[in-house]
């Protein structure tokens, strides 16, 4: 494996502001930071607000084996193991905001935090500089899409960052309990999502677990908002159709309304959002089709790991593990749809 200069990559330059800031504030972003703000187990830079690439050097004296995880519980690299001796450079994008997850949520701890793990985790250098040509793929949504605060939660759009590479992050504004309906009334979230898309930015949005009471004319008519206000601001809608909940037949199907997101008003949501999706000539993510084969083929005790039943008796909520398999099958179709270059993504 090619080896790097370690002092060059343990330095971090701040450089050229994302936007104007004041001068103290620009002084402070060129402040060189490095190695000494990190531990064996994590890192903090004071950085504000705005989309940053980092490169982090990984690799010891011994053999190892390293996962980078940041902010609220963003899964960010996946585990990369080196040889002992070795030295790999990995590279990834990654949004900071205020708040740092979901938006409705607790500010957090300002600038940017990283998290070092896996099983013998090893830093050699790291560097992180303001990102200039990101591609940012926003995400609308619930509580499955969101960045759960605290474990055993996770959302599948928290775990969509590790899939990947230096140019394209993930900004999730997906909210715990959400509807089409709130989603769009609250000023915290389409409100301020949307003056921050820019042209070529992706949006996905997957609403529809707490439309529980939402009449489909209406639910019709939000997704339809939804889409315009993007297209408005130069951005690329992609709808989502929700994950299936876990609720077998005896036969061993999901063919039932509490799985397949029926409400109780017997509103289709996913049969509805494919129709919006192709009168509006709007990409697909079928992610309901997708999770019922794969949640189907696990059969009812393989299934339970994808969700919280073992530890919540939880059907629709995702485990660690669930969110990146479905985060994996998000990324699958991202590449499939030619939605985002495939030298941008880790497949594998």
């Amino acid at each position: 494996m090619r080896r790097f200069n370690l002092a060059l990559l343990a330095t971090v330059a701040l450089s050229t502001a994302l936007t104007a800031v004041p001068a103290h504030a620009a002084a402070e972003r060129h402040r060189p930071l490095g190695l000494e703000n990190c531990t064996a187990t994590a890192c903090h830079f004071d950085v504000p607000a705005g989309t940053y690439d980092v490169k982090v050097l990984l690799g010891g004296d011994a053999e190892s084996s390293t996962s980078v995880s940041g902010e609220t519980r963003r899964s960010l690299l996946p585990e990369t193991a080196v040889a002992a001796g070795e030295r790999t450079a990995r590279s990834f994008t990654v949004n900071v905001r205020t708040p740092e997850g979901e938006p409705t949520g607790a500010e957090g701890t300002p600038g940017l935090d990283l998290v070092l793990g896996g099983s013998a985790p090893a830093l050699a250098g790291i560097k992180v500089t303001p990102a200039r040509h990101a591609r940012q793929i926003f995400l609308v949504g619930d509580s499955t899409v969101c960045d759960q605060p605290g474990d055993p939660y996770s959302g599948w759009g928290q775990q969509l960052p590790q899939y990947l590479r230096k140019g394209l992050s993930v900004a999730n504004y997906a909210d715990s309990g959400e509807s089409t309906v709130t989603y769009l009334s609250n000023p915290q979230l389409f409100a301020t999502v949307q003056p921050l898309i820019r042209r070529g930015d992706l949006v996905l949005v997957q609403l529809a677990h707490n439309d529980k009471t939402t009449d489909e004319v209406t639910y019709r008519t939000n997704l339809e908002t939804l889409v315009a206000g993007i297209r408005e601001k130069g951005g690329e809608p992609v709808l989502v159709t929700p994950i299936v909940r876990r609720w077998f037949n005896s036969d061993g199907t999901l063919n039932n309304n509490t799985a397949l997101l029926v409400n109780g008003l017997g509103v289709d949501h996913p049969a509805v959002t494919r129709s919006v999706a192709a009168a509006q000539d709007v990409p697909l993510i079928d992610l309901t089709a997708r999770t019922k084969s794969l949640v189907e083929s696990l059969g009812v005790e393989g299934s339970k790991a994808i969700y919280l039943y073992n530890e919540k008796r939880d059907n629709t909520h995702t485990s660690v593990h669930g969110a990146t398999v479905y985060a994996g099958l998000v990324r699958d179709e991202l590449l499939a749809q030619h939605l985002v270059p495939k030298g941008l993504v880790r497949v594998g």
